[in-house]
């Protein structure tokens, strides 16, 4: 039996059909589902506009929660894109409002610019034909974006059991739909993106507790390796699209880096 958040979402795509065109996937995937898995719920409330909380109360805080820093939403935001951009191929829908994004002459404006110029030179077709050969492949893909791959050279390792322990501590649970494990960069940055926002952990949690869990669980899972696997997708030759998705990663990254290493953080200078 479907949950009410996940009936709310049908209704308002219009059916289970233009749910799975929606996000990308095989229909019989969302039939399957009782409820929304954690990782498709940012992509659900952009394609229905029905709110996070409704859809999965259990993990997203309603609207009278503890307000929230606008830098940290911003920053949310930022983590929330690379989510959905390495998670799967962008639609059209995705890739037309990429061309609306603006910036300036800082690292993370041009890298903006230079995101916003390759959305506008690529279409739906090319670009998934791109994220299959970079990130999937026949037998593998060229670029293997996993925190057990790139911290010890192969997967579902030591790496992978930590990434589960702390999304245990969180309350995150596995979307038993979904094949890829839980140190793929994507999820990785859906959790920072979810922590950010307050929707993650205590729910009575300060601003420096949770400014503490996202340093945290940063520099356990993220740290160590996401700067050299956007390095790797920038110098791929195959990447056109991802070249610019890659350098947007490896900017705000490296901003966040910096950030979570000042005494007293006050946010990202990526916001």
């Amino acid at each position: 039996m479907r949950d009410q958040g996940f009936e709310r979402a049908i209704e308002a795509a219009g059916g289970v059909g233009q749910l799975a065109r929606a996000l990308g996937i095989a229909q019989p995937s969302v039939s399957a589902w009782a409820r929304i898995p954690a990782d498709r719920v940012i992509a659900i409330e952009t394609a229905t506009g029905v709110p996070r909380h409704e859809l999965r109360p259990d993990l997203y805080a309603t609207p009278d929660a503890p307000e929230i820093d606008e830098i940290d939403r911003l920053r949310a935001g930022e983590y929330a894109l690379l989510a959905v951009l390495f998670g799967r191929a962008p639609d059209a829908a995705l890739l037309d409002r990429l061309t609306s994004l603006k910036g300036d002459h800082t690292e993370m404006g041009l890298a903006r610019v230079a995101l916003s110029d390759a959305a506008s030179k690529t279409n739906e077709h090319a670009v998934s034909r791109e994220y299959f050969e970079l990130f999937v492949g026949v037998g593998r893909g060229e670029v293997l974006p996993y925190g057990s791959w790139y911290m010890t050279g192969f997967l579902m390792e030591r790496p992978l059991a930590r990434v589960r322990g702390d999304l245990e501590k969180l309350g995150v649970e596995r979307d038993g739909h979904r094949a890829e494990p839980e140190d793929h960069i994507a999820i990785l940055m859906d959790v920072m993106a979810g922590l950010a926002r307050g929707d993650l952990g205590p729910r009575d949690a300060d601003a420096n507790a949770r400014l503490e869990m996202q340093r945290q669980f940063f520099d356990a899972h993220i740290k160590p390796w996401a700067l050299r696997m956007f390095a790797d997708v920038e110098t791929c030759k195959r990447a056109e699209f991802y070249r610019a998705a890659a350098l947007y990663g490896r900017v705000f990254i490296e901003l966040e880096s910096e950030a979570f290493r000042l005494p007293a953080a006050q946010g990202s200078a990526a916001a």
